[in-house]
Order: structure tokens, then sequence, then C-alpha cells
């Protein structure tokens, strides 16, 4: 019993610090390409509003990198701590992958995220520029190498046995392995989605206070046309990489969909409250065979069930319901933005009742991609390393007492970090971007 709480316990502890970490690093990934944007949009047009705009925003994305950092260096240690049993078995795979992480991502971001934040005025346009390019170049090279580790985890190809130990038979293999371009397609719109309605909502916030605000207005119309481009564009996305899980991990996606038993024409489950007790659903909400024309592409395709593959089965309640949440939450997030765009097509300005609806919807994009995330990473249970590594077999020796313990810890601080993050976000935006004189070499171009 003992053993059964301490598993479960640092199981929730890294659930918990990877699903904040993750919070900041979906902003990130996309708000550095958006910053690159702004900058751009000034040094070609001259306009103050494009300044300010990138003013307030590299002030976002500091915090919002900084907080990331932090979040990040403490999940690491937990593989030592927690999870010792992960590097002794997969370490020769793992550990370069997140080196390459350090040394080619982190490094990058670390050299020109001072320039971009306080060069502005200190070096030629040109260069500034080029280091928020690189910044932006970083940050996605940060989520190549952690989403490469990470699917290669779920779909584990190009490996060896040098006797008892796990080796690289080839990078390439390792790298790009079958769910990776899936994955790493998945996160980085989910980042845009969310990052753009971090920056539709927290505008509409700021319009709301100063409608006449330029700045505020050319974000919000960033963040709604990006998001209305981008999240549809996730649906796409999103089937694709089904098709590829139902392919690796069909479990998973059984567990998805509340499937229990194997059946052609499939049907799609709405709702229902899954009972793992007497594997079947109760309350079930079903359209009949749109599983199968979904997953198979035919109203006749064979779906496999849970059943078939017991005992080695995920959660199903949590993947079920995390899945419907994420997608849910995306269809609302596409109305919206669409709505939002064709309502101020133009040069028509938000009416207010938009704009609360925008902040309702800031962080909007959280909700979906952790539950995403939840959907990944329960429904590979009870595998860390699908099909190689179980995670009952690579948990460490910590006791349930000082796991429950530091948990509790993890969850006060982390409550802390986040509401004090929020905070300091929507005062940001309250204020708006402080106005900046036009740069040396821009001077020459009229300022709106």
């Amino acid at each position: 019993m003992e053993n059964a709480d301490a598993l479960l316990l640092a199981r929730i502890q890294f659930g918990l610090n990877i699903g904040f970490h993750i919070l900041f690093v979906s902003i990130t990934l996309a708000l550095a390409w958006i910053l690159v944007y702004f900058r751009i949009q000034y040094a070609r047009t001259g306009k103050a509003r494009w300044l300010n705009a990138f003013n307030l925003w590299t002030r976002v994305f500091a915090l919002t990198f900084a907080v990331g950092v932090v979040t990040g260096v403490v999940m690491s240690f937990q593989f030592g701590t927690n999870w010792p049993g992960y590097m002794n078995t997969i370490g020769n795979v793992a550990g370069p992958l997140l080196a390459y992480e350090v040394l080619t991502a982190f490094f990058l971001e670390a050299t020109f995220l001072g320039v971009m934040l306080f060069g502005i005025r200190r070096v030629p346009g040109w260069a500034h520029i080029g280091a928020t390019i690189m910044v932006a170049v970083g940050t996605t090279l940060s989520a190549f190498w952690i989403l490469a580790l990470n699917s290669w985890m779920q779909t584990p190809v190009g490996y060896s046995y040098d006797g008892d130990t796990l080796v690289s038979a080839g990078w390439l293999q390792v790298i790009f392995n079958p769910s990776f371009p899936y994955r790493f397609t998945h996160m980085m719109m989910a980042s845009g989605v969310t990052a753009s309605f971090v920056l539709a909502g927290l505008s509409a916030w700021r319009l709301l206070r100063a409608p006449a605000d330029k700045a505020a207005y050319v974000t919000w119309r960033t963040g709604a046309v990006i998001a209305a481009v981008l999240a549809p564009a996730q649906v796409l996305v999103g089937d694709l990489h089904g098709l590829n899980t139902l392919e690796h991990q069909p479990a998973k996606i059984a567990a998805m969909e509340g499937l229990w038993e194997t059946r052609a024409g499939a049907p799609l489950v709405l709702f229902a409250l899954p009972n793992e007790a007497e594997r079947h659903n109760d309350y079930s909400l079903e359209i009949p065979a749109v599983g199968s024309i979904i997953l198979k592409h035919s109203p006749s395709g064979v779906v496999q069930g849970l059943n078939e593959f017991a005992p080695d089965i995920p959660p199903v309640a949590p993947v079920f319901f995390a899945f419907r949440v994420m997608v849910g939450v995306g269809l609302l997030m596409i109305a919206l933005s669409w709505y939002g765009v064709l309502r101020t097509r133009r040069g028509v300005q938000p009416s207010r009742p938009l704009l609360w609806t925008f902040v309702a919807f800031t962080f909007s994009g959280w909700v979906a991609t952790v539950s995403g995330w939840m959907v990944t990473e329960i429904g590979r249970q009870p595998w860390m390393v699908y099909g190689l590594l179980r995670v009952a077999d690579a948990v460490g020796p910590i006791g349930a007492g000082r796991l429950g313990a530091s948990l509790t810890a993890y969850i006060i601080i982390y409550s802390i970090l986040l509401l004090s993050y929020m905070v300091v976000l929507t005062h940001l935006a309250g204020r708006g971007g402080r106005r900046m004189r036009p740069l040396a070499e821009e001077r020459r171009i009229p300022a709106a």
C-alpha cells in the first residue's frame, strides 16, 4: 500500500510540475514570433503603435520566459529524485536530447534575449531585429528537442541494446520518430492559439479602459486574426495526429473515444460516464458509425476497444473527459475568433460585450493545452516509455510521507506564482504600452 501511494503521489507531483511549466511554454513559443512581427512592422511602417506594442509584449514575454525557465529547472531535478529508473534505463537516449536542448536552444535564447530586451536603442535596427528573430528560433529549437524526446517516449524506435543497456541505434530515427512531426506541429499550433488569445484578451482588457489606444487595437486585432487562422487549422492537424496515435497507441484512442468493445461501425460517444469496474459506459449518448468514419474514414471500419488491451489500459475517465474539454474549448475559440474578425472587418471597433468575451477567454488556451497534455500523458499509462519501461519500474524509493509534504509545498508555491503572474499581466495590460519616441534610424518615417 505504501508503494502504491508513493507511486501515485510521484505521478501527481510530476504532473503538477510539468502541467504548470507548460502554461508558460505554451505562450512563449508563439509570442516570440509575434514579437518578431511587431518589430518588423515598426521597422517597415515607422508607426508608433507597433513600437508601443513591442515594448509592452517584450515585458510580458520576459516575465513568462523567466517563470517557465524556473519551473523547467525544478522539473529536471525530479528525474533524479522521483524517477531514477527513467534515466537508469533510457538515459543514453534522453540525456543527449536534453543536452542538445540546452546547448542549441537555451544558450541561443540567453545570448540574444538581453539584446532584444535592452538593446533597442543600443544596437542598429537590423541587429535588434536579428536578435529578436534568434530568440524566436531558440524557443522553437527548445520545443523541437523536448518534443523529440517526448515523442520518442510515445513511439520508441531507433534503439538497440548493448548488453543490458539501451542505446541509440540511429539518432535520426530517434529524433524523427513516427509521432514527432504530428506532436511538434500540434504543439506549435497550440502555442499559437494560446498566445493569440492571451494577446487578444489582455488587449481587450486595455481597450475597455482606453478605447482610443491604437497599440491595444492592433494587438487585439492581431491576436484575433492569428487565432482565426490557426484554430481551424489545428483541427486538421489534430485529426492527423489522432490517426497516427491510432496506428501506434490504439489503447489511447479507445480511451479517448470511450470504446470498450472492438466493433465495426463504432459510434461517436458524445457523453458518457466510463465505468471502469464493469468495463462499459453509463448514460452514454452516441451517434452511430461516426466514430468509424472519423477514425477509419469508413462507416463500417473496425475500431479496437479497450478490452483488447487489458490489463494494460490507461485510466479511462481522465482521458475521456480531458479530450472532450480540449475539443469543446477549441470549438468555442474558433467561433469567437471568427466572430471577432468578421465583426470588426473594415476597421469597425469591437463592441464592449465582444471585448469582455475576449477577456473571459484570455487563458482559454491553457485549458485546451493542459487537457491535451493530459490526454497524451495519462493515455500512455501504464507506460513511461511505451512498451519499454513501466511507470511503476521507474519510480524512486522516496516514501509517501515525504512526497506528500513536497507536493503540498509545490501546490502552495505554484498557486502563489500563478496568481502573481496573472495579476502582473493584467496590470501591465491595463496600463498599456509605454509610449516610446521613434528610434533614431527610423525617425524619418512619420509616426502615427
